[in-house]
C-alpha cells in the first residue's frame, strides 16, 4: 500500500502547485475577493487566513481524496461523497465568518477536485500503456509448450482490464475433510486418484458458478467470487455453493464411483474482504496476483472444521453479507493473520427458504447457549444446549463439543451446595 500513498502525496503536491500558480496569475483573486466581501459584511474587522494555511488545507484534501480514489473502484459513490464535502466546505466558510474569520473555500475545493480527477487520469494512462505493451508483437515466437490445466484455467479467466485494483471478494477454500487419514489408509496411487477426482469435480463446480480458480492442488481448491466480474452477491453465492459441495454424497454418487472410499468428505472455509488483484507475467505466461487476508482466513476456517466437527465455517464479513439467505449459528472465535485479531466464525445450517421451524428454534437455543457459555453461566448454557438437540440419531458435532465442555462444569455446580 506504500505506492498508492506515494502517488497520492505527489498528487497533493500537484494540487498545491496548481492553486499557487492560479493565485500568482491572479485567476483566483476576483472570486476570492467576492467571497471575502460576501462573508465579511460591511464595516467589520475580520481576520483572513494566510495563503500558507490555504495551501496546507489544499495538501490535506488533495492527498486524502487521491488516496481514496486510488483505492476504490466505486468512484461514482466517492464522487457523491465529495460533492457533500464541497458543500460542507462552503458551510464551514460561512460559520467561520460568523466568528470574524475569513476562510476561502475555493482553494480547498480545487484540491478536492484535483485529488479526485488526477488518479482517474493516472490509472487510465497506466492501463493504456500496459495494454500497448501487451499488444506489441514479440521479438520471437517461442515453441509451443504444453500448459498445465491450472494455468489454462487462469488464462481463460483473466479480465481484459490490465490494471491492478483492490476489490471486495469472497474466498472459498475447499479441501478433503479427512485427507490425512486417507493418506495413511490407502496406497499412494489410490490416494492420488481420490485427490485428482476431488480437484477435478470441485474446480469444475466452482468454474460453472462463475468463480475464479486461484489455485488447485494438495492444499485444496481456492476459489474467488466477485472477480473478474463484479458481483454484489459474491458472498451469498460462495456460501451457498460451499454448503452444496460439503453435503454428504448421495447414493447415486456412491454408485457412480464404487472404487473410491465413501468416507472422503469435504470441508470448506469462506471469508470475505478486500483483496489486491493484479495481472502478473512469469516466464512469458500470464497469471494473476490475488493477495489479501480473505484467502488466509478461509484456509484457517477450512482447517478448523476438523476440530469443531462442522463442514462449513464462515467469517464475520461473509455472515454479514449472506445472512439474509441462510440460517447460521456462531461457533467460536479464531485468531486471524494477526494473532491480536479475533474473528467470530459461523456455521451455516440451512438456506433461509428451506429452513424448518424446528431448525430455527434449535439454532436460537444453540445461539443462546454460546452467549451464556461465554458469560461463564455454565448451568444455563448447558440447559440451552440440551434444548438445541435434534432427533435421536442425528449427529451434531459442534453441539456435542460444547456439551462435552460443559458436562463436568454443570455437574460440579449441581454437586456443590450454595453458600448463603
Amino acid at each position: 500500500m506504500k505506492r498508492p500513498l506515494l502517488i497520492a502525496f505527489v498528487i497533493g503536491l500537484i494540487a498545491v502547485g496548481v492553486v499557487a500558480v492560479l493565485n500568482l496569475a491572479g485567476v483566483l483573486a476576483r472570486p476570492q475577493q467576492a467571497i471575502a466581501g460576501a462573508l465579511s459584511g460591511q464595516g467589520t474587522s475580520v481576520m483572513i487566513l494566510s495563503n500558507g494555511w490555504q495551501y496546507l488545507f489544499v495538501m490535506i484534501f488533495g492527498v486524502s481524496v487521491a488516496w481514496m480514489a486510488l483505492g476504490t473502484s466505486q468512484r461514482s459513490r466517492l464522487a457523491a461523497i465529495l460533492a457533500i464535502l464541497i458543500v460542507e466546505l462552503v458551510v464551514v466558510a460561512w460559520v467561520c465568518s460568523l466568528y470574524q474569520v475569513i476562510f476561502q473555500p475555493l482553494p480547498s475545493i480545487l484540491g478536492v477536485i484535483i485529488g479526485f480527477l488526477a488518479p482517474i487520469g493516472f490509472l487510465g494512462l497506466t492501463a493504456a500503456a500496459e495494454q500497448r505493451r501487451e499488444q506489441a508483437p514479440p521479438a520471437s515466437v517461442p515453441e509451443a509448450v504444453e500448459v498445465e490445466p491450472r494455468a489454462r484455467i487462469k488464462r481463460a479467466e483473466l479480465t481484459s482490464d490490465s490494471s491492478a485494483k483492490a476489490c471486495e471478494v469472497t474466498a472459498v477454500v475447499c479441501d478433503i475433510a479427512n485427507k490425512h487419514d486417507l493418506a495413511e489408509e490407502y496406497e499412494p496411487a489410490v490416494f492420488a486418484e481420490i485427490t485428482q477426482d476431488f480437484l477435478a469435480r470441485t474446480t469444475e463446480t466452482f468454474r460453472k458458478a462463475g468463480a475464479y480458480i486461484e489455485s488447485a492442488g494438495g492444499e485444496g481448491v481456492v476459489a474467488i467470487f466477485g472477480y473478474p466480474e463484479s458481483d454484489k452477491q459474491h458472498a451469498e453465492k460462495a456460501a451457498r455453493l460451499a454448503m452444496s459441495l460439503t453435503q454428504p454424497p448421495s447414493d447415486s454418487n456412491k454408485a457412480a464411483r464404487p472404487d473410491l472410499p465413501t468416507t472422503a468428505g469435504t470441508h470448506a472455509g469462506v471469508s470475505s474482504g478486500i483483496m489486491i488483484m493484479a495481472p502478473l507475467k512469469n516466464n512469458g505466461q500470464r497469471g494473476l496476483l490475488a493477495a489479501g487476508e480473505p484467502v488466509e482466513l478461509a484456509r484457517r476456517f477450512c482447517i478448523a472444521n476438523r476440530f469443531y466437527g462442522s463442514r462449513v465455517l464462515l467469517g464475520p464479513r461473509t455472515f454479514e453479507l449472506a445472512s439474509k439467505i441462510l440460517v447460521a449459528r456462531p461457533i467460536d472465535f479464531l485468531s486471524g493473520v494477526d494473532v491480536r485479531e479475533r474473528h467470530e466464525i459461523y456455521e451455516p445450517i440451512a438456506l433461509a427458504l428451506e429452513a424448518s421451524r424446528e431448525q430455527i428454534t434449535r439454532r436460537d437455543a444453540f445461539w443462546n447457549g454460546v452467549v451464556l457459555y461465554r458469560e461463564k453461566r455454565w448451568a444455563e448454557a448447558y440447559s440451552q444446549f440440551q434444548n438445541a438437540r435434534g432427533p435421536d440419531g442425528e449427529e451434531d458435532r459442534p453441539l456435542q463439543l460444547y456439551l462435552r465442555r460443559l458436562e463436568p462444569l454443570a455437574l460440579q455446580l449441581t454437586e456443590t451446595p450454595l453458600e448463603y
